[in-house]
């Protein structure tokens, strides 16, 4: 269960205890790991991971490329039993690079899994904080505002969030602006020529889906500039 799973179950727990008419605050648990320097390294190496299998499937891409080009090149020249067996390495190839990557980056594959080991300490480390701060302030439920609880408004009164970082030794005298969130870049892989004469058994060309590459927002154009 993720942290905002937990807080959530917390604030049930609450409520079913018939707390409703109780203090209760908030926290945005995603500005406070923003601002915690184990989440970053967490995040950094999340990057350095995805990164390194990236370049493994793109140095296959490479290779399936090249099966390409060699067949398209000398398809005049082959057999059709040389041409039956060049297409099955080429769909074999193309079948290899799906199950890998769909074993890295597919749902609950190993990104997935890494993240979740990675998070799990700062994550721990933030709920035992809230919990501390609710029983110093005497609060009976704290919802968190970056969690799958949708907060239709939310009164800055009722924001403990900065308390939870002082709790971990990350308050400040201003408040904390927003920090950056950590985000998993991914880079996607070249895409395969496609040879409108090579089908696949079923009978229509086949692709692999590659994962979505990060997408940074344009800089606005300074002024001035031409």
């Amino acid at each position: 269960m993720n942290l905002s799973g937990r807080l959530l179950a917390l604030l049930l727990l609450f409520v079913a205890s018939g707390a409703q008419a109780q203090k209760f605050g908030w926290v945005d648990s995603e500005f406070i790991m923003a601002k915690m320097p184990e989440y970053a390294k967490a995040q950094s190496e999340l990057n350095l991971i995805s990164d390194t299998w990236q370049k493994e499937i793109e140095a296959q891409r490479k290779d399936l490329e090249k099966l390409h080009r060699n067949y398209q090149a000398e398809e005049v020249v082959l057999t059709e039993a040389m041409k039956k067996k060049r297409q099955d390495e080429i769909l074999k190839k193309e079948q290899d690079i799906k199950l890998y990557q769909n074993k890295q980056f597919g749902y609950e594959g190993q990104l997935f899994k890494k993240r979740q080991e990675l998070n799990k300490p700062v994550q721990d480390k933030v709920f035992e904080a809230v919990e501390k701060v609710a029983k110093k302030k005497q609060l009976a439920v704290l919802f968190d505002k970056s969690g799958d609880l949708t907060m239709l408004y939310t009164n800055p009164a009722h924001d403990y969030t900065e308390f939870v970082l002082e709790e971990l030794g990350l308050g400040a005298e201003d408040r904390n602006q927003p920090g950056p969130k950590g985000t998993v870049k991914t880079v996607a892989p070249p895409k395969t020529p496609v040879d409108p004469n090579f089908e696949s058994d079923s009978g229509a060309s086949e692709s692999i889906v590659t994962p979505k590459a990060a997408t940074k927002p344009a800089r606005s154009p300074k002024k001035g500039a031409k």
